[in-house]
This record gives structure tokens, C-alpha cells and sequence, in this order.
């Protein structure tokens, strides 16, 4: 299993679009992809569960990959989050 913390910095937070380039990014990958913030975690390759994560500004989560492509998944959606999901 490959983990890495992540930390949203894009001001408007986890909203659809964000939400929805984490699935399209996480469904490109054939290892088990999630997302844990406290103690709720949910499928990345979900929209509507990346949703309801209700990360905002700031917010702090890890992203977990266990299967033959955990490695790069992990750093992808890594780089997604650096990036701001390319609205800043």
C-alpha cells in the first residue's frame, strides 16, 4: 500500500469539478484508490464520494492505493492537489 497526505489548496475546496478530475485521474488506475479525511473514507474514482468529503481550504486528507499501479496513482492525485486542480 502506498500512501501520501495531501492538502487542499485551492480556495473554493473540494467542489464538483475538483471532485470530478479526482475520479477521471483515480479511474485511470486499476489499483483500489481511496481518500481518508478523520474517519471517513471513500472510493476516489466516486464523484459523489470525493464530495462528500466536504474538504474545504486548508483541509488535510490521505490518499491510500494498494494494487500494481499504487505508486504513480498516489503520486498523480498528489499532483492534482499541488496544482490547485488548475483554477489558481
Amino acid at each position: 500500500m502506498t500512501e501520501k497526505l495531501l492538502t487542499v489548496r485551492n480556495r473554493a475546496g473540494i467542489h464538483a469539478r475538483p471532485a470530478a478530475l479526482i475520479a477521471q485521474m483515480a479511474n485511470k488506475f486499476s489499483s483500489e484508490i481511496t481518500l481518508e479525511r478523520d474517519d471517513t473514507s471513500v472510493n476516489a474514482k466516486s464523484i459523489m464520494g470525493v464530495i462528500t468529503m466536504a474538504a474545504g481550504y486548508n483541509t488535510t486528507m490521505t490518499v491510500k492505493a494498494e494494487g500494481p499501479d499504487e505508486k504513480e496513482a498516489v503520486q498523480e492525485i498528489f499532483n492534482l492537489f499541488e496544482s490547485r486542480f488548475e483554477e489558481e
